[in-house]
């Protein structure tokens, strides 16, 4: 028995097999094709992709103050606690809480009529042996004279001497005990040491008060000028010492969020030793306060101005950014397309960074937008002035 044999099936498997071919060679080449036409022409795909939008800031050149920043108190220039120098009752109170005062004004009164007795006396006493002195110098002329009329003898003479050499030493001891009187008197007016502002009123008028009280009358407090006293890292003692052999070192006072200036004022000194504990130096710096912005006790943000940069490149802090490579900026080149570009940088305040390599003056530098760049990439720049016009976020 003869089987039959399909003589039509191994044509058709190959013409299969062929088809399938020649389609993956199509495809493969015209994937080669895209891709070689996709490279040959990269800036007419660059100008098909939108362009992100950024804002900008020129590289500056200018003179750049350097600080040393710092956080110190306030304190008074003099600060006394009034008392009492005798023991009396308090007659009156003349000054208001809180008030400015002046040196030598009035500010308590206790009753001074016992002390200006005791003066009265002293005074009296002094008048009486005066008058005694000037009864025994004449009975001592007097006895001169008969010695020399051969009438009176010497020891007359000479007890009569020393009755008036003993007159006059308690004159002397007369005018002491005055000037006793007229001191202790004159503590019962109590008066500014200095100018100053006076503080609460501890004691009210009527009350019996003494020497040894333990509170004080009031504390006074001279606030102009004022001081402030802070301190700086050992580092920084080098750079503050070379500023004052320059001449006087400015020192700013700014509040304790760092957004207003209080006062501007000049460095008294530096402390003569380091404290070893936190390796810090202390200073101490002068502030005229003539509109009171200074208050002992308040903590102020200091700026120690050491140096000044003459010409210094300088681009805002935000436009820094941060690689695995080191320190970057974002810089839009003249036909606005990003590069980034490495750089190094002397970081100066919250305002200024000062770029010692890597940027040249008048080149833009993104500070906005960054996240979205990418080498090459097409940009619409904008200054920081415009965006704030326009209502955008800086």
């Amino acid at each position: 028995m003869h089987s039959r044999v399909d003589v039509t099936s191994r044509p058709t498997r190959r013409g299969r097999r062929f088809l399938v071919l020649v389609v993956a060679i199509a495809l493969a080449t015209g994937a080669a094709s895209f891709v070689l036409w996709h490279r040959g022409k990269p800036a007419a795909h660059a100008a098909t992709s939108p362009a992100v939008p950024v804002t900008v800031s020129a590289v500056s050149q200018r003179d750049v103050p350097i600080f040393l920043d710092s956080l110190g108190t306030v304190q008074a220039s003099n600060t006394v606690a009034v008392h009492s120098q005798i023991d009396g009752r308090l007659q009156s109170v003349n000054f208001v809480e809180g008030q400015e005062v002046h040196k030598g004004d009035t500010l308590a009164v206790i009753d001074p009529r016992a002390l200006q007795a005791a003066l009265n006396q002293a005074i009296a006493k002094k008048a009486q042996d005066e008058a005694q002195l000037i009864a025994a110098q004449k009975d001592l002329d007097r006895f001169k004279a008969l010695l020399t009329k051969a009438a009176g003898t010497q020891q007359s003479v000479d007890q009569q001497q020393g009755k008036v050499d003993g007159l006059k030493a308690t004159i002397d001891a007369d005018q002491a005990a005055i000037e006793s009187a007229q001191t202790q008197l004159s503590y019962t007016t109590i008066t500014a040491p200095f100018d100053g502002r006076v503080g609460f009123r501890q004691v009210d008028a009527g009350n019996i008060i003494h020497a040894n009280d333990t509170n004080p009358l009031t504390v006074l407090t001279q606030i102009k000028p004022s001081i402030a006293i802070f301190t700086l890292p050992q580092k920084n003692l080098a750079d503050v010492r070379e500023a004052m052999l320059q001449g006087p070192v400015q020192v700013i006072a700014m509040d304790q969020d760092n957004t207003r200036q209080l006062a501007q004022g000049e460095l008294m000194l530096i402390d003569n030793q380091i404290d070893q504990t936190t390796s810090t130096i202390r200073l101490k710096a002068s502030f005229a306060n003539e509109d009171d912005r200074l208050w002992p006790g308040e903590f102020v943000r200091l700026r120690v101005h050491v140096e000044t940069r003459d010409g210094s490149v300088t681009i805002p802090p935000t436009a820094v950014q941060r690689g695995p490579q080191g320190l970057y900026a974002w810089v839009v080149k003249p036909d606005n397309t990003a590069e980034q570009r490495p750089i190094e940088t002397a970081p100066v305040d919250n305002d200024t960074t000062i770029v010692t390599k890597g940027l040249s003056v008048g080149e833009r530098v993104v500070i906005n937008g960054q996240y979205r760049l990418q080498a090459g990439t097409r940009v619409e720049s904008k200054t920081e002035q415009a965006s704030r016009t326009t209502g955008e976020a800086p």
